[in-house]
């Protein structure tokens, strides 16, 4: 067993090339071989979100705070609120993010594949996508 204090684990914000606006990722845990699984507490500011991104062996999301948006492409966006989860299968892309004039802070879970790979990001997501009317 071991427990990681809070000065063990990092906190960096979240890089321009993965995220639009500003968005703050604490280091929960990322396991050690055997296991291939990484969590982090991702804090979004007012209209923060990712980029357009896959995950090979999919994703759990945790609402914790505030109201935020997730989309699957070709769908509309979802609003997701405080103790919602949200499970996105593995390969589907996907972007998520606080709502318009809101905050939202999520636990992120995901596993990695054989090859080290958790997340594969792709385009940013464009204000005319961001801003498309959310289904309830």
């Amino acid at each position: 067993m071991k427990i990681l204090t809070d000065t063990m684990r990092t906190c960096r914000r979240g890089p321009a090339d993965w995220f639009t606006g500003t968005v703050w990722i604490d280091e929960v845990v990322t396991a050690g071989a055997p296991a291939r699984f990484k969590s982090a507490r991702v804090s979004f500011e007012p209209g923060a979100r990712t980029a357009w991104h896959t995950h090979p062996k999919g994703q759990a999301l945790h609402v914790l705070s505030g109201v935020g948006r997730v989309q699957l492409k070709g769908e509309p966006p979802r609003e997701i609120h405080s103790g919602d989860t949200v499970w996105i299968e593995a390969g589907e892309v996907h972007w998520h993010g606080a709502a318009p004039g809101r905050t939202m802070v999520h636990l992120a879970i995901q596993e990695a594949d054989e090859h080290g790979t958790d997340v594969v990001w792709l385009q940013h997501v464009t204000d005319e996508e961001y801003s498309a009317n959310p289904e309830p």
